[in-house]
């Protein structure tokens, strides 16, 4: 028995195949083009396992639609790259692979990876965030992960403006909301260069950090995950994680008693494979609830 696993990504599509503990057994890599041109690579790859493929998950950029009752679940919807808006990713597998099929956002995914075998191990619940290109975050909560009328899109919350900052924000939709103030994009046309490029500049992510401890407050006092796990290439600065720290226990200012802080706000342990990995397991409680 294998699983089906489909990390569909606005830049690429990680595809791959994994056993029934989350393991990965072979994978694939493609850039991100049209629908048509990426969904034959995936069908593909996956047409080598016909007969022992089992179920397939997809975590997807977005915003996508994961209301099983709506005539739209499985499409990717609203989102800025014009070739995929309003496709059926869902119903293209479906019509390939006669297997279930898992669908939810890829930072969904990721929180489902990190919490069943990375950072969030033996934990009931955990946030996960990539700061990227984007912002995006998901949570897994006893054991589920965290959907309603829609998926989460906690990147979009608005934050307080620091006072000395005077970039607009870069989000198309929201200007100043978290993702047009503190993801790589936004960092890279505040400061004219790429975050890797201002690695040591203190001020940079002095500032980054006054953004997401701010978001880390709202969600922690929202949702009380046991973890925050936080990846995606602004991340990878791991400096960061301190001055995050730091701040969001300024802003708490005692009001709840946080764990420790140490232990609460952690990188991804499985690193860039926490999507892929989240898919697979997708994948295998997909066959278990068929």
């Amino acid at each position: 028995m294998v699983f089906g696993a489909i990390e569909a990504g606005g830049t690429k599509f990680v595809v791959a195949i994994g056993d029934a503990s989350g393991k990965i057994l072979k994978r694939e890599t493609y850039p991100t083009k049209e629908p048509a041109e990426t969904m034959k690579l995936v069908e593909r790859f996956f047409k080598q396992y016909e007969g022992e493929l089992e179920a397939i998950g997809v975590g997807s950029f977005g915003p996508i639609d994961v209301r099983k009752s709506s005539p739209t679940y499985g499409y990717i919807t609203s989102t800025p790259k014009l070739a995929w808006r309003n496709y059926d990713i869902v119903g293209a597998l479906k019509q390939a692979f006669q297997v279930p099929i898992g669908f939810t956002t890829d930072v969904n995914a990721a929180a489902l990876g990190e919490v069943s075998l990375g950072a969030a191990e033996g934990l009931s619940s955990c946030m996960y965030i990539t700061i990227g290109t984007g912002i995006g975050a998901g949570a897994v909560v006893n054991g589920k992960m965290l959907e309603g009328y829609s998926h989460p899109e906690m990147g979009h919350i608005m934050v307080r403006r620091h006072k000395h900052d005077r970039y607009q924000g870069n989000c198309p939709y929201h200007g100043d909301c978290l993702e047009g103030l503190a993801a790589g994009g936004a960092i890279e046309k505040r400061w004219g260069k790429k975050g890797m490029e201002l690695a040591e500049n203190e001020e940079v992510w002095n500032l980054e950090a006054h953004y997401i401890a701010q978001a880390l407050m709202n969600y922690s006092l929202i949702l009380s995950p046991e973890r925050i796990v936080i990846g995606g290439g602004v991340m990878k600065q791991r400096q960061v994680f301190p001055l995050v720290r730091q701040k969001l226990k300024k802003l708490i200012a005692d009001y709840i008693q946080l764990p420790d802080l140490e232990e609460y706000i952690v990188p991804p342990k499985l690193e860039d494979d926490a999507g892929i990995t989240g898919c697979i397991l997708l994948a295998v409680q997909k066959k278990e609830e068929a």
